[in-house]
């Protein structure tokens, strides 16, 4: 009953891809074939890990940032010096009750929360470029002078 079973899933997630490909018209369970006993067993990989966005940023220094964010922004996943998107959740609820950035709370540093960092670096850290959303050497540098004060 286990290899039917196994042998239904395998058929179904065949004709789910070959549907989305387009390659398949229809699908069905009826085109399995049995799955024997010596078959071997498919296994799931791991899920990738989130990106890390540091923007220049030693682990010590993102440590840092993280141990700031957990003190004053409600960060409470580990300080392991990778600003992932927890960290930056906590950047972004930062950015916004202070330097103006009105974006979703998702964890991802786009333009919006660039610029953000960016005006925040502007008045306190020595940033002087323009608050374009990108995270140049110009930015990094500012938040190395943030990540170290």
């Amino acid at each position: 009953m286990r290899s039917n079973a196994l042998g239904k899933t395998l058929a179904g997630l065949v004709a789910v891809a070959g549907i989305a490909a387009g390659t398949v018209a229809t699908a069905g369970v009826g085109y399995a074939a049995p799955v024997s006993p010596t078959s071997t067993a498919v296994v799931a990989q791991p899920a990738a890990a989130a990106a890390t966005h540091n923007f220049g940023l030693t682990t010590a220094e993102a440590k840092n940032v993280q141990r700031f964010l957990a003190e004053y922004w409600d960060y409470n996943d580990s300080i392991d010096g990778q600003l992932g998107t927890n960290s930056w959740k906590a950047m972004q609820r930062f950015l916004s009750g202070i330097w103006g950035y009105t974006g979703a709370i998702d964890g991802d540093p786009g333009t919006n929360t660039v610029k953000a960092l960016q005006r925040m670096l502007a008045a306190q850290w020595g940033y002087t470029g323009a608050i374009d959303g990108d995270p140049g050497s110009g930015t990094q540098a500012a938040f190395k002078r943030f990540a170290d004060s």
